[in-house]
Parts: structure tokens; C-alpha cells; sequence
């Protein structure tokens, strides 16, 4: 049972046999850079690290995000669903139509909460 192990520990040996060579070469063969405080300061792309470092971003962006994964779930699930429909209705009665309907209500009265709360507000 252990041989069967053994190409997974040749793979193992020649993947951390690779990195210590190529890690060996690159500081063997690689060109060290003189510090100067330019290269050493960091790059925002082309704009200078001027302010603080992280801006204070609303919690509504992030709320906004979850209901677009939300909503675009459903999607996800009604779509595979839609398609197959008619043969799910050759060997089935309604009942799988009758599933779909609960889970658009289900995922409508969460849509309608989001409403009421002001979540979809940008204007607070």
C-alpha cells in the first residue's frame, strides 16, 4: 500500500527540488537594485501616496454587493430550472412549478424587506 504513495512523493521531492533552484538562481544571477527613497515609496497607481492609506468606504456599498449576489443567485437556480421545465413536467404534475413559485416568494418578501429598510436608498 505504501508504494502506491510514491509518485506523489517523486512529485513532492521535484516540486521543492525546482523552487530551492529557481530561488538559488534568481539571487545567484540576479541583479541587486540601489535603494533610493523613490523606488522605495509605494505606487498608487500614478497618483502620489498623499492622505491616508485606506479610505472609509460606506456600508451601503457592501449591502448593496450582498443583494446583488442575492438576487443574482436566484438567477443562478432559475435559470437550469427553466430549462428543464417542460421535461420535468412530462414525468411530474405541478408540483415542481408550485417549488419555484414558494422560492420567488421567498426571495420577494426578502427583496421587499430590503425596500422597506432603505437599502437601495442612496440618498441618506
Amino acid at each position: 500500500m505504501l508504494t502506491s504513495y510514491i509518485p506523489v512523493l517523486v512529485q513532492i521531492v521535484f516540486a521543492i527540488a525546482f523552487v530551492v533552484i529557481a530561488l538559488s538562481f534568481s539571487v545567484l544571477l540576479g541583479k541587486s537594485g540601489r535603494r533610493n527613497p523613490v523606488k522605495d515609496s509605494p505606487y498608487e497607481c500614478g497618483m502620489l501616496p498623499i492622505g491616508s492609506q485606506q479610505p472609509r468606504f460606506s456600508v451601503k456599498f457592501y449591502v448593496a454587493a450582498m443583494l446583488f449576489i442575492l438576487f443574482d443567485l436566484e438567477i443562478v437556480f432559475m435559470y437550469p430550472w427553466a430549462v428543464s421545465f417542460r421535461e420535468f413536467i412530462k414525468h411530474q404534475d405541478l408540483t415542481i412549478l408550485w417549488s419555484m413559485v414558494s422560492f420567488i416568494g421567498v426571495v420577494t418578501v426578502g427583496y421587499i424587506y430590503a425596500i422597506k429598510k432603505g437599502v437601495l436608498n442612496w440618498q441618506r
